[in-house]
């Protein structure tokens, strides 16, 4: 069983930052973890998508999020980050942690993220 905890979310005003965290609590060892594992975002009212993603292919981020946010992430301690600056009130959602492992993909619970203007 999979879990992702995450950390980071609330408020902030627009042009500020915010530090999203997710741990992932898995039986794969930390050696050999390095699957697919990054956010995704649900605005009111839209779909979720894709905000950034890391694997073994490389880093992939969302159009809208380019030179804004940036994702790392740490395979001995199994959590990945997100780095969020220059933040919009368009960026205000529930960020989700992803994490493919298993061939199964599994979510967090979701940390609310708003941006005031």
């Amino acid at each position: 069983q999979v879990q992702l905890v995450e950390s980071g979310g609330g408020l902030a005003q627009a042009g500020g930052s915010l530090r999203l965290s997710c741990a992932a609590s898995t039986s794969i060892s930390r050696s050999s973890f390095s699957n697919p594992m990054g956010w995704y975002r649900q605005a009111p009212g839209k779909e979720r998508e894709m905000v950034a993603l890391s694997n073994t292919g490389g880093v992939y981020y969302a159009d809208s999020v380019k030179g804004r946010f940036t994702i790392a992430r740490d395979n001995a301690k199994k959590t990945v980050y997100l780095e969020m600056n220059s933040l919009k009130p368009e960026d205000t959602a529930v960020y989700y942690c992803y994490l493919y492992i298993q061939d199964r993909e599994n979510w967090g619970q979701g940390t609310q993220v708003t941006v005031s203007s």
